[in-house]
This record gives structure tokens, sequence and C-alpha cells, in this order.
């Protein structure tokens, strides 16, 4: 018989540990004669008793195993513990607070199996309980990283999706130590099938994604999966020589045509606050790009398992 795994990542998360279990024990007992299933929850550092949750289940479920580690490390280095020791002929990824439905996931096995996708993802169609700014930034965030980057970013796509092994292989093939999973998805390529949803609330605690983390994440994705930027900074570079030429001939010819002398301080301090603005913002983007450069080439461990079910 086939086999699930459900990768699920936890980052302070003892209230909604329990909930989700419950939940997915329905899905698992009514596909019970479909597919086995097994849950791999990752503990990413919690301060709280997540752990503590994960290690009861564990005990009264065989199906159930958890990767505890030593600190913090994020979410993508959860997905990619994850996907590394799930064993199943499919794989999914789900967020343990419920906002992923699992009743889905007897849809998106029917797919691939009547349909011969490779992937089944999901996107919500709707961003209910999100702020008016969350929702501003989130909207343009995808259509500037659709426009600027060659592998297709889907508005709305979450982390949720069921895969084959193949694709799940091929996903743990690339060892980059700057992950965005989503880019990543969808650059492997493999026939995909998006499902909607309604975008559900958390059932318990509270995000622990605020405006700072979802920034530097949307850094991440544009860094990885673009180099626009580094064109972007190198035009507007050439764009102010030319600006700067330009000023200098007519400054030139207003002294020597017609004794104009030069003179106004204020014109100049804003000409260097812009022009040194410009440089610091491209100097800004070179520096991105150089930091992930740098993190690859020391090549530290994603992550450091502290402890598993089996120790």
């Amino acid at each position: 018989m086939e086999k699930i795994s459900v990768v699920v990542p936890c980052y302070n998360e003892e209230e909604t540990v329990p909930l989700f279990y419950k939940e997915i024990s329905k899905i698992i007992e009514k596909m019970k004669k479909q597919v086995t299933f097994e849950l791999i929850f990752i503990n990413d550092g919690s301060k709280d008793k997540t752990l503590v949750e994960l290690r009861k289940l564990a005990k009264q479920d065989k199906k159930v195993r958890y990767i505890s580690f030593s600190r913090n490390f994020g979410k993508e280095a959860a997905m990619l513990a994850g996907l590394e020791y799930a064993t199943g002929d499919y794989v999914t990824t789900m967020d343990v607070d419920l906002q992923d439905p699992p009743y889905l996931l007897e849809e998106m096995l029917r797919i691939i199996h009547e349909e011969g996708y490779d992937c089944v993802a999901t996107k919500s169609t709707s961003r209910n309980g999100y702020s008016f700014f969350r929702k501003f930034c989130t909207k343009w965030y995808y259509r500037i990283i659709g426009a600027i980057s060659k592998t297709e970013m889907v508005a709305g796509a979450r982390d949720f999706r069921l895969m084959t092994r193949q694709m799940v292989d091929a996903i743990l093939s690339m060892k980059e130590y700057n992950r965005y999973s989503k880019g990543l998805f969808s650059f492997v390529g493999f026939d995909t099938k998006w499902i909607e949803f309604e975008n559900q609330e958390r059932v318990a605690g509270t995000t622990k994604w605020n405006f700072w983390k979802l920034f530097s994440y949307a850094l991440d994705g544009i860094t990885a999966f673009s180099t626009v930027p580094l064109v972007l900074s190198a035009i507007m570079g050439i764009l102010f020589c030319f600006i700067a030429f330009i000023i200098v001939i007519i400054i030139i010819s207003k002294t020597l045509i017609w004794g104009d002398p030069v003179s106004g301080w204020p014109s100049l301090a804003c000409i260097i606050f812009l022009v040194g603005g410009i440089q610091l913002f491209c100097t800004g983007i070179i520096g991105q790009y150089l930091a992930k450069t740098y993190l690859e080439t020391k090549h530290r461990p994603i992550y450091i398992i502290k402890e598993t079910e089996k120790m």
C-alpha cells in the first residue's frame, strides 16, 4: 500500500498541535483503505511546550515522528528536514495551525492517481484575517516577482501541496543554503494542478510572521530567483552618469556664453543627497546578493537536530 508523508513545521505551537492531530486523524481514518500515513512534525526551536506535545503523540501513535532542532532555524529549514526524513511515496507540507485544510488531501491524491499530475498545489482565493496593508503588499509582491523572475510565481500560492516521490527527490537535489520553497517547487517543473480554497484563520495561537520577517522572506525570494535588481542598479548608474554629463555641458555653456555664474548651495546639496542616496541604494542591492553568496560559500548546515522520536 502506498504511503503519504505529512510534513508539519512547528514553532511555539503547543496549542495547535493537538488540534491538528485530531483533524488529520479523521482524514487518516477516512483514507486508511487507500494509503498509509506518517506524520513528521518538526519542532523548530520552540520556547513553549510544543516538544512535550510531540513526545506525547509519538508515544501514543506509531505513525507520529518528530524532529527537534537545537534552535530556531526557520520554516524553510524545517520543511527541508521534513522532506529529507519523509519515506512516503507522496509527501505533503502543511501548516499546523489548520490554515491548510486536511480534508483536501483526499481530492489531491485522487487527482494524482486519476489525472496523472506530479503535484497538486493549493492557493487561497481570499486573504481573510489579513490587514489591508498586508493584502496590498502581498498583491504587489507577487506582481513584481512575477514580472522579474523567469520562474513562475503563482499569486496566493501556499506551501500546502501533495508531491510525488520523484518531485521531492528533485527538490532535495538542490542543496542551496538560502532556500525559497515556493520558487524551488516551481523551478523543478513537473506537472502541477492548482486547486483553490478560501483562506482559513488560525485555530489557536498567534502568527509568527511579522512585517519584517515577511519583508526579509520576500527579499529572499527576489534575490534567489531574479538578477533583475542588479541590472536595474547598473541601468540607474548609467542613467545618472548621462544626466551628470548633460548638466556639466549646460553649466559650462551658461558660464562661457551667457556669463551666468554657478551659484546656489541648496541645489547642490539636493543633488549630492540624491546621487548619494541612489549610490547607497544600488550598493545595498549588490550587498544583498553578495551576502547570499557569502552564506552559500561557508557551507554551514541548514539545520541541526537535537532530538527525534528515536532518541
